[in-house]
């Protein structure tokens, strides 16, 4: 702390302080009594400022040094630069574990930081929520204690990390989290935890989607199949007659199915309506009148289509139109002949309500909230027959999405169907 000056000064002081005493000594002759006053004076002075030094570090919250004089001013100096020093490194250090934890509650997932031990040292607000850990009520906690799981347990003490473990949240057994746990420093891990269940739930969407059509192929490509077989040997006329009206049924099947997987893909993947283009729903009602009533055919179901003319919409004409034909088209397929099917489009307190009436036989309770998943189908058998794919209220849902709206289903079995959306007071044009 002193420098190599203050040293030489140092000892030309102890000179001038004690060649006095020495001198009047000599001239009493009693030199040792009078050193010895000497160096007790001195010591005395040395106290003094060792207690100003000792009242400044323990009791003094002041950071500017005691004043000091000799020595003891390079002391107070020195003392004072190192905590100085001291400080702007406990600063530096504040700010790098601010920022660390700043960057930590901005991630994504759940961080958790413990060591080898097991026990916990820091973690997230993303750990309260996925994990239920409490911070800084958990600090020293075992992780084992808090994440109860043999499966994980068996994890952390494996050692071996490279393969993120998998499994069910603590606090909520319908998340499914993932973790990975990073080792670092010498003693210290991280774990972080993401919440993969929509991931999951896409990933067995996908499996379930490619498995139902692949079912759903497969049938009417097996009868092509064996017709084609068979036709290696022509058949008697009247047999080949029948086989080809079954094989262009089965693929008008197969192009109806590929048509709504299409229009479901290019539904789902479309951004959500313009609303700066107008939907003349008036007129698109009046065409798909016209084709209801082709399609309904000899089974003469009594259609009402009552349609306020001046009510159109903003949004996608396309999607719109895939959504309302949908509902009437299942309608005619699933309406017993000659009973009555209304279909309204109307103005209902500033909002427009679209809504299907049928006389059908209804759907029981349970398959009320699912039958908007794609291939669901409440009698399969009876689908197949009329041509249905399972997958008209699938684009009915994602169509009406995209509107800021969704299909209200009331059923009772013997009794009927409605089916119903509305469209948004700011989505909605008087003309």
């Amino acid at each position: 702390m002193l420098q190599p000056y203050a040293w030489r000064r140092q000892l030309w002081r102890m000179a001038f302080f004690y060649t006095p005493f020495v001198l009047v000594g000599w001239l009493i002759e009693h030199v040792s009594w009078c050193l010895l006053v000497a160096v007790v004076l001195h010591l005395s002075w040395h106290y003094r400022f060792q207690k100003r030094l000792s009242d400044w570090l323990w009791h003094d919250r002041s950071l500017v040094p005691p004043n000091g004089r000799g020595s003891w001013e390079h002391i107070f100096n020195g003392i004072y630069k190192l905590q100085q020093r001291h400080r702007a490194r406990r600063r530096e250090l504040a700010g790098l574990i601010r920022r660390f934890r700043e960057g930590a509650e901005a991630l994504p997932d759940a961080a958790v930081v413990f060591r080898t031990d097991g026990s916990i040292l820091w973690c997230n607000r993303l750990a309260e929520l996925l994990l239920g850990f409490r911070w800084p009520e958990d600090a020293g906690q075992h992780i084992g204690n808090l994440i109860r799981s043999p499966a994980f347990n068996a994890y952390l003490s494996k050692g071996e990390y490279d393969e993120p473990f998998e499994m069910a949240s603590p606090i909520n057994e319908e998340r499914f989290l993932e973790f990975r746990l990073m080792p670092y420093a010498s003693d210290q891990a991280m774990l972080v935890a993401r919440d993969v269940t929509r991931l999951r739930s896409l990933e067995k969407t996908r499996k379930h989607f490619v498995s139902n059509v692949s079912h759903e192929l497969r049938t009417p490509l097996t009868v092509l199949k064996g017709y084609l077989e068979m036709s290696e040997e022509p058949p008697p006329p009247a047999m080949w007659a029948k086989a080809h009206r079954v094989m262009m049924e089965q693929t008008i099947r197969m192009d109806n199915l590929v048509n709504q997987l299409l229009t479901l893909s290019r539904i789902e993947a479309a951004p959500d309506a313009d609303l700066t283009h107008l939907v003349d729903m008036p007129a698109m009602l009046s065409i798909l009148e016209q084709e209801a009533r082709a399609l309904s055919g000899d089974r003469a179901h009594q259609l009402e289509f009552l349609v306020q003319p001046n009510l159109w919409v903003r949004g996608d004409q396309d999607q719109l139109r895939s959504a309302v034909s949908n509902l009437v088209y299942n309608a005619i397929h699933y309406t017993p002949a000659e009973r009555k099917i209304t279909v309204e489009w109307r103005n209902q307190g500033g909002v427009g309500l679209f809504a299907v009436q049928d006389e059908g036989e209804g759907i029981a309770g349970e398959h009320l909230a699912r039958l908007t998943e794609r291939f669901y189908r409440v009698d399969k058998a009876r689908s197949r027959h009329t041509g249905g794919s399972g997958l008209g209220l699938a684009i009915v849902k994602h169509a009406l999405s995209h509107h800021d709206s969704h299909l209200e289903i009331e059923s009772r079995l013997g009794a009927g169907s409605r089916f119903s959306f509305l469209i948004p007071t700011r989505m909605v044009v008087l003309k």
